[in-house]
């Protein structure tokens, strides 16, 4: 190699380096809770935790736990448009049964040999991306706000619901696949691992719990990172005063555009692996109680930090797991009476508020 060409090899690894050593330093930021080796020491002995907790339980309660992890996804996606960008939306479930309902479709055409189903996965939240952009496009550079954001989505989620339900009819099919109306689209086969000898099947056991869980860990770490960049700070300015943003010379429509493709992307996953966990979904699963529920697990855990999401959604799903015991109705009005709660006294959220209180007893410091 010549002397040039060395230096310039030399040049791009070092910028390369520079670029994730860059992106690695913003896992603590701002815009988010929990620094320091304490925290993450934390959080790598839960995480160790989680990985050895599906081979000492039985199926059922590691397909239980699988079902958790699935709908973190769109909460954090909803953390990320309602609680950086300031936009509360109702459309998260429009998107989550968009991809649910295209990933039915292409597995029941095509199969799941060779691995298809994780094609099928990323196709199916291309869909909900760009469907939701599309959305996200005529909202705000249609200066729609405030209220107006939540009624938008929640008419888009009940429309698609809607129009969902009606089509129980034969002629309503695509190819192979029958979408079945109230009765909901099955048969779908579970995400699939091409391997020697034949594809390995990951059903709601380990494989699935655990794999699961790498990509939420993958996600939460990609979202906080992208978080304390530039590009969540615009948001948390476009949050407090978009008036302001916009005079300092950000296009605030972009930005809210961009906050609302990622919030409709990650609800598409959490479609995706939903419909895959249980090769099964209905238009149920856009109607307006499951609309409303990610609103409540959000608002519980502290919409303004993507940790207390996290953590919250889980605690609430399982508190409410644990009530249905007694009847769905009774767990539906104490979720709204936590709701209440939560508004009224903790508005920065129940495990937010009590992280910063752990934060300031210990002295390791709140995020600001």
């Amino acid at each position: 190699m010549t002397e040039p060409n060395a230096s310039l090899a030399h040049d791009v690894g070092k910028s390369t380096t520079s670029a994730i050593t860059r992106w690695l330093l913003r896992l603590e930021g701002p815009q988010t809770m929990g620094r320091g080796p304490a925290f993450w020491a934390g959080a790598v002995a839960v995480l160790l935790a989680a990985i050895l907790y599906p081979h000492f339980v039985d199926d059922w309660t590691v397909g239980n736990a699988a079902y958790f992890l699935v709908w973190t996804f769109m909460a954090m996606g909803l953390c990320v448009v309602w609680g950086y960008c300031g936009a509360l939306s109702f459309g998260q479930t429009a998107f989550f049964g968009l991809a649910g309902y295209a990933y039915g479709v292409i597995t029941i055409n095509i199969g799941a040999q060779y691995g298809f189903t994780f094609l099928a996965l990323i196709a199916s939240m291309a869909l909900a991306t760009v469907f939701a952009a599309i959305i996200g496009y005529f909202m705000f550079y249609g200066r729609i706000r405030g209220v107006f954001i939540g009624i938008v989505t929640l008419s888009v989620t009940l429309v698609l619901e809607t129009f969902m339900a009606q089509t129980a009819g034969p002629q309503w099919r695509i190819g192979d696949a029958r979408l079945n109306g109230f009765n909901g689209m099955g048969g779908m086969p579970p995400l699939t691992i091409p391997w020697f000898g034949g594809d390995i099947m990951l059903f709601a056991g380990p494989g699935l719990c655990c794999l699961l869980l790498g990509i939420v860990v993958v996600v939460y770490l990609g979202v906080r990172m992208l978080l304390n960049a530039p590009f969540g700070s615009v948001l948390v300015a476009i949050r407090e005063n978009p008036e302001r943003a916009e005079m300092l010379g950000y296009d605030i429509r972009f930005y809210q555009l961009g906050a609302f493709a990622i919030g409709g992307a990650l609800a598409g996953l959490s479609g995706v692996l939903y419909t895959a966990w249980g090769q099964y979904i209905t238009p149920s699963s856009m109607g307006l109680t499951s609309a409303a529920l990610p609103i409540v697990w959000v608002a519980v855990g502290g919409r303004k930090d993507l940790t207390a999401t996290l953590v919250g959604t889980l605690l609430v799903l399982f508190a409410f797991q644990q009530l249905t015991i007694y009847g769905s109705q009774y767990a539906l009005v104490v979720m709204g009476a936590l709701l209440l709660f939560t508004v009224l006294v903790t508005p920065e959220g129940l495990v937010a508020t009590v992280m910063r209180r752990f934060a300031q007893l210990f002295g390791n410091g709140a995020r600001r």
